[in-house]
């Protein structure tokens, strides 16, 4: 539980925040909304490890994926590295892949760093990596590939969504 700090922060991150943590933010708010989750009880934010895409929109062939599945885009996605701060204020932060979760734990203090788990970490069906082979949940990387990429990335992603739905809301 938190306490009495409202609301309970979902951060989703990758590289540049132009991919998979937007879609991964739109994603999850959608089921969180359709779960009824009050927006003030529950928000999910989404950033980089990266500054290389700031300011950019979200990538248009993510958009298109989305807007395929019915999801709405927001209008003021600014993609952005995530801060110190950020991190801090987090109480969920989820890495699409192993190279993610290490940027975000070098910028967390050590009581802080059990509040990060691989987005692909909460699907049950997936076998827990061993020690040092956490790479073997990575969410698919679909920037340098084709349509098919992000298709398989937005599978991956909603199938994972209810799990870290049922979590959260377990803790708020």
């Amino acid at each position: 539980m938190q306490g009495d700090r409202m609301p309970y922060v979902v951060m989703t991150v990758c590289t540049g925040n132009i991919c998979r943590s937007p879609m991964a933010e739109i994603i999850l708010r959608k089921f969180f909304q359709d779960r009824g989750a009050d927006p003030d009880r529950v928000r999910v934010e989404s950033s980089g490890v990266s500054d290389e895409e700031f300011g950019n929109p979200i990538d248009r062939r993510a958009q298109k994926v989305l807007k395929e599945r019915g999801y709405d885009l927001p209008d003021d996605h600014f993609a952005h590295r995530i801060s110190r701060e950020e991190a801090e204020r987090s109480d969920l932060l989820l890495p699409m892949t192993a190279d993610h979760m290490r940027a975000l734990l070098r910028i967390l203090p050590p009581d802080k760093r059990p509040a990060v788990h691989l987005y692909r970490s909460f699907d049950p069906d997936l076998p827990q990596p061993r020690p040092g082979h956490e790479s073997d949940l990575d969410l698919v990387d679909p920037w340098y590939g084709g349509p098919q990429d992000f298709e398989l990335a937005i599978d991956q992603i909603e199938r994972t969504a209810p799990y870290i739905v049922d979590w959260v809301l377990k803790r708020v």
